[in-house]
C-alpha cells in the first residue's frame, strides 16, 4: 500500500466565542508539555482562575482574524494537506493536536483507506517538547514521525521566495524581523534545542536572502505568563526601534508555516500598532507560506526524507 500522510498543526477554536475558546484552552493548556508545572499546582490555577478570564478576551481577538471559512489556521492547513495530496499522489489527512479534527480521527481515516505505512509531519519547523513531543504523545509507536525540518533546504527556500516576493511587490523595509514563537527558558536550560533551531533556521533565511548582519534579526513572541521566556521579546524590541528611529520594518514568523492567531493578530495588529505609536511609519507584517506553491513542493520534498 501507498503512504498515507498525516500533517499536524497545534489548533483552533472550533469558533470564535468564549465558550469555544474555553473549550480549546482547556486542552491545550491542560497538557503537561505545554504547562510544565506540577499538575496539583497548575490544573486549579488553570480551571479556577485562566478559563474564567481568558477565554472572553481571546474569543475578541479571534474574531477579528475569523474569517467566512472559519478559522485562519485550520482553513490553510486544510488545503495544505490538499494540495499536497494533489501533487504527491499520496493519501492526506491534516489534524490538530488540540481541538478538531483531532489526531486521532486523522490516523482512522487513514487506515480505513488501507495506508500501513503512515508518516506523521507536526507543522513545527524547529524542534520543542511543548510542540512536537506532545504530537508523539498521541500518535503511537507504529507510525513514522518527522521531528523537525528547521535547516531542510526547501523550507528554507520556499521562506526566501515568500520574503522575496513581498519585497518585489510591496518595497522593501530598512530590517527585516524574524519572529519565533517563545517558549520558557527554563525549557531550553533543560536541554530543548528549540533556541538552537530558531537560530539555525534565521541563518540560513538570512543566507538565502543575502542579508547582512545589521539587516536583520530574531526575536521570540508570544509570552505567557511570569517566567522568562526566550528573549529578545518581538514587541519591546520593535517599540525600542522605532524610538530609535526606525521607520520601516518587514516581520516574517518563520516558524509557523500557516497564519494563525499569533501572526495576524498579535504581529499584524498588536505589534504593528505598538511600532507606529512608538514613531515608527511603515510595518509590513509579511504572510506566511499558507498555500505558497514552492511551500507544497518542500512539504513533499520533506515527506520523502522519512
Amino acid at each position: 500500500m501507498s503512504d498515507g500522510v498525516l500533517l499536524v498543526n497545534l489548533g483552533t477554536p472550533s469558533a470564535p466565542t468564549p465558550q469555544a475558546v474555553r473549550a480549546y484552552l482547556a486542552e491545550f493548556l491542560a497538557d503537561p508539555r505545554v504547562v510544565e508545572l506540577p499538575r496539583w499546582l497548575w490544573l486549579p490555577l488553570l480551571h479556577g482562575v485562566i478559563l474564567n478570564l481568558r477565554p472572553a478576551r481571546s474569543a475578541r481577538k479571534y474574531a477579528v482574524i475569523w474569517t467566512a471559512e472559519g478559522s485562519p489556521l485550520a482553513v490553510h492547513t486544510a488545503r495544505q494537506a490538499r494540495l499536497l495530496a494533489a501533487a504527491s499522489g499520496l493519501r492526506v489527512e491534516h489534524a490538530m493536536r488540540y481541538g478538531e479534527p483531532s489526531v486521532a480521527h486523522g490516523l482512522a481515516r487513514l487506515r480505513a483507506a488501507g495506508r500501513r505505512r503512515i508518516v506523521v509531519l507536526p507543522l513545527y519547523p524547529q524542534y520543542a517538547r511543548s510542540t512536537t513531543e506532545s504530537v508523539r504523545d498521541v500518535i503511537g509507536a507504529e507510525v513514522t514521525m518527522i521531528e523537525q525540518f528547521h535547516d531542510h533546504p526547501a523550507y528554507i527556500a520556499a521562506l526566501a521566495a515568500g520574503v522575496h516576493r513581498q519585497w518585489e511587490q510591496r518595497g522593501r523595509g530598512e530590517l527585516l524581523i524574524m519572529s519565533f514563537h517563545g517558549i520558557p527558558k527554563r525549557s531550553v536550560q533543560r536541554g530543548d534545542p528549540y533556541e538552537k533551531q530558531c537560530r539555525e533556521t534565521a541563518r540560513l533565511l538570512a543566507a538565502a536572502l543575502e542579508l547582512k548582519p545589521q539587516q536583520w534579526q530574531l526575536t521570540y513572541q508570544s509570552r505567557f505568563g511570569a517566567a522568562e521566556w526566550l528573549q529578545p521579546y518581538t514587541q519591546p524590541t520593535l517599540v525600542a526601534l522605532a524610538r530609535g528611529g526606525l521607520k520601516r520594518v518587514d516581520v516574517v514568523c518563520p516558524g509557523f508555516v500557516a497564519d494563525c492567531l499569533e501572526t495576524l493578530e498579535e504581529i499584524g495588529m498588536e505589534v504593528r500598532t505598538a511600532f507606529l505609536a512608538a514613531g515608527g511609519e511603515e510595518f509590513r507584517a509579511l504572510p506566511c507560506l499558507n498555500e505558497d506553491p514552492r511551500w507544497i513542493e518542500a512539504l513533499g520534498a520533506i515527506i520523502r526524507t522519512a
